[in-house]
């Protein structure tokens, strides 16, 4: 077989860009997602912690869900990105972490963000923007301090978390660091591959859109802390993707820690935001300086 990206044939570099080829049943972990994200949905609104549901664009799916910290006062925001490769899952399975971080003096907000095909990418991270200037906006309503706002991803919502850091906010109407940190997880920030492989079936783009939405390739405006991790067991290329990133964010002087997180896979190392006391969580609460788990 013909070569089409590194030394990868079309069947290899299909294989090394899905996840799922690292385990045995995927849905095992995506039903803890809609279990866990259930559970902190149902214990929030007992309590009369959250909004749901809250518009903050003019597309149908630009929505996202806010939870605020048990105790009040002025607190940061943690922003999250649910992975699904631009094309599944939603802000429904991506709020397991609320708790954690409700416990621990931060607001939390799950993104929901229309899907491919139905949006381009270009389409998917303007849409991701327009919900960071929306909270900012909107701040003093839920009195989360729009100074402290960080975010993290997960897979595809990494690349997202990463593009928004990219971002010139000042055009937005934004200070040019709006955003304070970046957690990326199972991320992917160079998207040549991604556009050789079968993922892009669904997704559509051409050789421009993918170089214009690689973080990787581009100039980094904003300097703030960067968390990249990715699971033991993962395929190679994902595990290539944040290691060349954390080197090209270190050459440009911004902190960037890098972990390969033990005994777990692409699927279920984000769920280690859901316990306060895994690697992942406490990296991401002493960014926010709210270690007090």
């Amino acid at each position: 077989m013909t070569p089409i990206y590194a030394t990868f044939d079309q069947t290899e570099l299909d294989r090394e860009y899905s996840p799922s080829s690292c385990i045995d049943d995927i849905n095992v972990y995506l039903e803890e997602f809609v279990r866990a994200s259930n559970a902190a949905k149902d214990h929030a609104l007992g309590t009369g912690l959250c909004d749901l549901d809250l518009q903050y664009g003019p597309g149908d799916e630009e929505t996202l869900d806010l939870f605020l910290p048990t105790e009040s006062g002025s607190a940061p925001l943690h922003v999250f990105i649910h992975g699904g490769y631009w094309q599944l899952l939603s802000k429904n399975e991506s709020c397991f972490a609320a708790p954690m971080f409700q416990r621990n003096g931060s607001y939390f907000s799950a993104l929901n963000y229309t899907l491919a095909p139905h949006q381009t990418l270009t389409g998917i991270v303007d849409e991701n923007r327009r919900a960071i200037v929306w909270l900012f906006e909107n701040a003093d309503k839920w009195g989360f301090d729009r100074d402290r706002i960080y975010l993290s991803g997960h897979s595809a919502g990494a690349h997202i978390a990463m593009m928004l850091l990219l971002t010139d906010w000042v055009t937005h109407g934004l200070p040019a660091d709006a955003i304070k940190g970046v957690c990326a997880v199972s991320g992917i920030f160079d998207l040549e591959p991604v556009r050789l492989c079968y993922v892009n079936d669904v997704v559509g783009m051409d050789a421009e859109e993918a170089a214009l939405n690689s973080p990787i390739r581009h100039k980094h405006l904003n300097q703030c802390p960067v968390i990249l991790s990715y699971g033991e067991n993962e395929t190679t290329e994902f595990k290539r993707q944040s290691d060349n990133y954390q080197k090209v964010l270190k050459e440009v002087g911004m902190p960037a820690t890098l972990k390969e997180i033990a005994n777990r896979n692409h699927f279920d190392v984000i769920l280690d935001f859901a316990d306060a006391n895994s690697w992942l969580s406490q990296q991401v609460l002493s960014q926010m300086e709210l270690n007090r788990a």
